[in-house]
């Protein structure tokens, strides 16, 4: 049994002219020790997908799935009270904008040590102690004087550290971290990717890493979901998806990358991905895919066999030598 399952997946906004799809019937499925990326363009709904499954959308989302489980937990009809007691403790999540997750009213210890004292119980001495153990984990120096700083007095690495110190901090069993390195440099890019990875060993947790940076999931994931316009449009293991993508969407996202130029100018995806009023009628792809046909436009795809990455396109590429080998 997968440690978290989710099937068929979809969350509805209500807005003022009606309901808008932002996640439509997806899939995730993550092992113990597992390390899956989640990529796509802003708008694919990677973090609307995992704030749905923690209960963090707002009332205006509607949130529908087949299974829901986590640990063998259904988590589709628990109450506020027992999803508290697992959010933060065996599942947790680092925010895209440390400066906007963390309370700026509070310092970064008394943040760390609330999540101790409500999940571990621990008393005032041994929260102060687990909290420095914690920021040393994580390479925040100095670590005494950090926990009495307020989030406007660290930097944003370090205040992407602290983030990551409170996602541990209770020993969590699967840990998602949702664009790690946005506006980071990228020395401390690397330093937190290498520092999640590190834990992520060290542990035996699972890692859920939301990202749109094809370079970050080469460098550490272990299985890859592409995600478009609200879908998952494949998912293959990370060599093989850099090897053989199937999706037209997930190849043009390898071409964009710089390092796989073959000319001065850098390939694009032309368009926009679809919003409330604009999506097509067929593969959501379909506007800004060079090989779409008349079938394309008005004929929603289902997902391939797994052979070909569960990819969601009528005509996937490299079907043939897929086939045949």
């Amino acid at each position: 049994m997968p440690l978290l399952d989710i099937r068929n997946l979809s969350v509805d906004f209500a807005t003022a002219s009606g309901q808008f799809r932002a996640v439509d019937g997806v899939d995730v499925s993550v092992d113990t020790g597992d390390i899956l990326a989640i990529v796509g363009e802003s708008g694919s709904g990677k973090s609307v997908s995992m704030l749905a499954m923690m209960g963090l959308l707002p009332w205006t989302a509607t949130i529908t799935a087949d299974v829901m489980s986590f640990g063998g937990q259904d988590l589709r009809g628990l109450s506020d009270r027992q999803r508290r007691k697992i959010i933060g403790k065996d599942m947790a999540m680092i925010f895209q904008e440390p400066m906007s997750s963390l309370n700026p009213c509070f310092t970064a210890g008394f943040q760390i040590k609330e999540a101790l004292r409500l999940h571990l119980g621990l008393d005032a001495k041994e929260r102060h102690a687990k909290a420095v153990e914690l920021f040393e984990m994580v390479g925040i120096p100095a670590p005494e004087d950090r926990l009495k700083a307020f989030p406007h007095q660290l930097s944003g690495g370090m205040n992407q550290r602290v983030m990551i110190a409170m996602a541990i901090a209770c020993s969590p069993k699967l840990l998602i971290a949702d664009e790690p390195t946005t506006a980071l440099d990228v020395t401390i890019q690397a330093q937190i990717l290498d520092l999640l990875t590190g834990l992520q060993r060290e542990t035996g947790m699972a890692l859920i890493l939301i990202t749109h940076d094809m370079g970050v999931v080469a460098e550490t994931a272990e299985r890859v979901q592409v995600q478009y316009a609200g879908q998952k449009v494949e998912e293959q293991p990370v060599g093989d998806l850099f090897e053989t993508p199937h999706h037209p969407y997930t190849a043009a996202l390898l071409a964009a990358l710089p390092e796989r130029a073959t000319s001065r100018k850098l390939p694009t995806i032309p368009g926009v991905v679809p919003g409330q009023f604009d999506r097509p009628a067929g593969c959501l792809f379909s506007p800004r895919c060079q090989f779409a046909d008349d079938r394309c436009r008005s004929t929603p795809p289902a997902p391939c066999g797994p052979e070909l990455g569960l990819a969601r396109c009528h005509y996937p590429l490299n079907a043939k030598a897929e086939v045949t080998a």
